[in-house]
């Protein structure tokens, strides 16, 4: 079954990236606090000259201060406003967006498309530097400081009782009605040149703040407080741990979002949408895009 879309509208595609510094997460919210999809729809509404809002729906909601590189959403517009904006409506909005968030790409979506549900996969990267006068000035912004040193091999051992389908409750903060169940497909480590320690992770989705604790309860292990097998005994409890931190967010990034083929986009955004259970247990809930 095909994505629904209001008649007389079309659906477009949005890449863009943003620096999370500034922004209370992705979602728009009551307090009126800055956020991107805010400063996006306003900036719409300004380029289109409408009165109405247009909502978007993104790939994977970033909390505040996570930045994105490759984040995806979606927007529903009027048939003659896409008609009229299609050309020029980078470029307009490259003008009326503040600096911190760009769109790089609007193109009319394939059909079946829905940025959240039709994804297939998520991929974060988290950078840390260990170096013990701490971080590079330039990249403050996106690098956590780790006050003791790491050892990247260990933090790849952990990370292998990680990979697969469970029940990620213990690295994650509930939310009504959402299901913890999600599919690790990868995570690793490795230093760079630059000295800087990069966990890449990737998963179908992501609950909230299951990447940052993940990051914490490996950091443990590579830091030495912590032996390998203990981030996937936590994992097995299936409960909160107090020794699981949640790191800062100013050292996540939203790299990329993946897509089927076009003939399938319709497909997973309806498999996206079923209940997820794993056998012998109770849990529920869609899995959607999550957060960090």
């Amino acid at each position: 079954m095909a994505e629904e879309i209001a008649p007389g509208h079309v659906r477009v595609r949005l890449d863009l990236s943003y620096d999370g510094k500034d922004f209370s997460g992705w979602a728009k919210q009551p307090s009126g606090r800055r956020t991107v999809q805010g400063e996006i729809e306003s900036a719409l509404r300004t380029v289109t000259r409408s009165e109405v809002n247009y909502d978007l729906t993104v790939a994977g909601r970033t909390d505040s201060g996570v930045h994105a590189r490759g984040q995806v959403a979606h927007v529903d517009l009027p048939v003659e406003v896409w008609a009229e904006h299609e050309e020029k409506l980078l470029r307009r909005l490259a003008g009326r967006l503040p600096h911190d968030v760009r769109v790089w790409r609007a193109a009319r979506a394939p059909e079946g498309f829905n940025a959240r549900f039709s994804a297939i996969w998520r991929r974060y990267q988290y950078r840390v530097s260990d170096h013990p006068g701490g971080v590079d000035p330039l990249i403050r912004s996106h690098v956590l400081w780790h006050d003791w040193e790491l050892d990247v091999e260990a933090m790849n051992a952990a990370s292998k009782g990680l990979l697969g389908e469970h029940d990620f409750a213990a690295y994650c903060k509930k939310r009504e009605g959402a299901t913890t169940i999600r599919t690790l497909q990868e995570l690793w480590w490795e230093r760079g040149a630059d000295g800087v320690v990069t966990g890449t992770v990737r998963a179908d989705a992501f609950c909230h703040n299951m990447v940052r604790s993940l990051v914490g309860a490996l950091l443990y292990v590579g830091d030495g407080h912590r032996e390998a097998e203990w981030p996937a005994r936590v994992l097995a409890a299936r409960v909160r741990d107090s020794s699981v931190h949640v790191v800062k967010a100013h050292g996540l990034t939203l790299e990329e979002v993946a897509y089927p083929a076009d003939e399938l986009l319709a497909a997973r955004a309806l498999e996206a949408r079923n209940v997820r259970t794993l056998p012998g247990a109770s849990d529920n809930g869609v899995a959607g895009g999550g957060c960090c």
